[in-house]
């Protein structure tokens, strides 16, 4: 049996910000942001998205009624949870309307968990012929204002349906993980900003790669001159770039790299859908062939790693997400003060009533308030 990514969907929020003017405001030279880092934009989200949002609106771009009766599982998979013990996957099964026979989980591990969901689902399918899965990887990166990490945030969500017979990336059943128990990124449950070493993080992101990569070919006898291109988790498309390279110089792998990169340049850092954006940018942006191997590299800080790998299928390109650039295209350019204010914006947290203001939020799906500690959603 073939199973694999039938379908990927993305969104992100309609507010962003240049780079080069946020580094302007924090008295940086811009270079360090656009090619230090290799960003150009930062999406921004207002009060009224959040992953639950973020991840009804990416799948919402791709599901079609069939697909919603077929799924049989879901799984949100983000490090921007907003319950301790309720599962924001039932809520975007529900605003989705898929059948009521179905599995919905919530996973956690860093930037991870998206790609442990992708590899439950495919057993699942494996058990269960003729069904699909969601998993949709969502979250909304955030460091706080004027600290180190404040460029390289971000918010978004990608949507994978998997299936039998995909129309976009078989995936191969050979895979290599990697665990350790480090400190280089995380997030008390009494803060709502993340923990970083930059420096720490960085190494230890290439020393888990490093390992994965090379147990993957040990295990399947392959080479580099198997993958026609590689995709990484990118927080910043710099990072990639570097592990790139720290295998080969080989122009072709380094050009698809770059070209694979677009959105996640447009868009900046969203956690666990960061692989997935860049493999969605290597399917809109670059030429392939049917069977050509894709490798992808996903790691997780605290921290959890995996390479694995699957091939293009025949007419991909007629399958792809349509009206994406159109639609990033579209979005609003915050001043550094708008940005600053709409990142300070906060909800209620003592049960109090709070009635957001949607009339500025043109997505689909959004939180119109909250009340007695419950957030209730809208649709448009």
């Amino acid at each position: 049996m073939t199973i694999g990514i039938d379908k990927l969907g993305f969104y992100s929020p309609s507010y962003i910000i240049d780079m080069r003017e946020l580094a302007n405001a924090r008295g940086i030279e811009p270079d360090k942001f656009t090619i230090g880092l290799g960003q150009d934009f930062m999406a921004v989200p207002p009060i009224t998205q959040d992953t639950i949002t973020l991840g009804a609106n990416a799948a919402h771009t791709i599901l079609t009624d069939e697909d919603k009766q077929s799924i049989d599982l879901v799984i949100l998979a983000t490090e921007s949870g907003i319950d301790y013990s309720k599962a924001g996957a039932t809520t975007v099964h529900s605003l989705l309307g898929i059948n009521p026979s179905a599995r919905s989980i919530e996973l956690k591990q860093a930037c991870y968990a998206a790609t442990a969901g992708i590899q439950l689902a495919k057993n699942h399918i494996a058990s269960n012929p003729g069904k699909k899965a969601l998993v949709i990887a969502s979250d909304i990166s955030r460091y706080g204002l004027n600290t180190a990490g404040e460029p390289t945030q971000g918010a978004g969500a990608v949507a994978i349906l998997l299936s039998e017979n995909p129309k976009l990336i078989a995936l191969d059943d050979a895979t290599s993980y990697h665990t350790e128990d480090i400190h280089d990124f995380y997030r008390p449950m009494y803060s709502d900003v993340a923990i970083v070493d930059g420096k720490y993080s960085n190494d230890q992101y290439q020393h888990f790669f490093e390992t994965t990569y090379t147990n993957y070919l040990s295990k399947t006898q392959r080479t580099l001159n198997d993958f026609k291109s590689l995709c990484f988790h990118i927080p910043y498309t710099k990072i990639g770039l570097k592990a790139l390279k720290s295998i080969t110089e080989d122009k072709t792998l380094i050009d698809r790299y770059v070209k694979s990169t677009h959105y996640n340049r447009m868009v900046g850092n969203i956690y666990t859908g960061s692989l997935y954006l860049n493999l969605l940018s290597l399917l809109h942006k670059v030429d392939l062939e049917a069977n050509d191997r894709i490798g992808l590299y996903s790691y997780g800080s605290g921290a959890v790693a995996e390479f694995f790998s699957g091939t293009v299928q025949e007419g991909y390109q007629d399958h792809l997400q349509v009206g994406l650039d159109e639609a990033l295209s579209k979005r609003t350019l915050l001043s550094i003060k708008e940005y600053e204010a709409m990142y300070n914006q906060s909800l209620v947290n003592d049960g109090s009533h709070q009635v957001l203001d949607t009339k500025k939020d043109d997505a689909h799906f959004q939180l119109s308030e909250v009340k007695h500690h419950q957030r209730f959603y809208i649709s448009k």
